[in-house]
């Protein structure tokens, strides 16, 4: 049985307590949060190594619809772009009517002034453990959230810097992270058609897509596009713990860097 076939059953056999279980269990009526102590039993004292695909699986459904409810009420308020952008990214897991349902609802809790922001983030790291691309994933996902109305309010900065910073990314990864999004939906913009001729714009925004600058050797750029490649390869990523949901969002961010990549090769090809 998957991890939502079991939360819905209320059959949460690998408890996944704490904070993210009791906002979980809140919205699906269940009483997961009885294992409040667990994250504190099962912690690093314990050799406790993270949960298992499963339990990683619901943590993360849990802390991306709430924390990105929580990001975009920020600035104090919730956009319209904001709101699209929540409809889309569940659009593109394809929920069922529940899974919505829960989505709508975890994404509502996190606008709550008593957010637990920072007991939510510290949970998601430890269940995650170690599982670097997968917490490089989820602040992708909040980026894009606070960039969805095409500005970064410093509000929202200051809670992606947060959580980084409680996820165990450095602020110049993150900065690395935060360059990337924004080339990224830019550079997703303007690119339409393959056959039309590459644009000065999109040609500067796949380097910064690829992490590269225009000066990098062809060895330096397809490094770094295999390894972007690695680190959101759908499968490995559901391996790790991302919902398969989730599988189409780390899809398209493959699509984009390759074709990034390709747009790279073309103009070096012609040139």
């Amino acid at each position: 049985m998957s991890w939502w076939g079991k939360a819905i059953g209320g059959a949460f056999g690998f408890m996944l307590g704490g904070p993210l279980g009791a906002l979980l269990g809140a919205t699906l009526g269940h009483g997961f949060d009885k294992g409040l102590s667990g994250i504190e039993v099962l912690g690093a004292d314990s050799g406790w190594q993270g949960g298992d695909q499963e339990r990683v699986q619901a943590a993360f459904f849990t802390a991306t619809f709430s924390v990105m409810g929580h990001l975009a009420k920020a600035d104090g308020r919730v956009t319209e772009d904001e709101i699209q952008l929540a409809r889309q990214t569940m659009a593109n897991m394809q929920l069922d009517e529940d899974q919505r349902r829960a989505a709508i609802a975890l994404f509502n809790n996190g606008k709550q002034d008593d957010f637990p922001l920072e007991e939510i983030l510290e949970q998601l790291r430890q269940e995650c453990h170690r599982r670097v691309n997968l917490i490089q994933m989820f602040l992708e996902i909040q980026i894009s959230t606070a960039l969805a109305d095409g500005d970064l309010h410093p509000a929202e900065q200051r809670v992606l810097l947060t959580v980084a910073e409680r996820l165990g990314i450095s602020r110049n990864h993150f900065e690395r992270l935060l360059a990337m999004v924004v080339a990224q939906q830019r550079f997703s913009r303007r690119s339409g058609h393959s056959d039309a001729p590459i644009a000065r714009e999109s040609l500067t925004e796949a380097y910064q897509l690829l992490g590269v600058t225009p000066e990098a050797s062809d060895a330096e750029i397809k490094k770094s596009y295999r390894r972007l490649m690695s680190q959101h390869h759908p499968d490995k990523l559901v391996s790790k713990g991302l919902p398969e949901e989730m599988m189409k969002i780390a899809t398209e961010k493959t699509r984009e860097i390759k074709a990034a990549y390709d747009v790279i090769k073309a103009s070096r090809k012609k040139a």
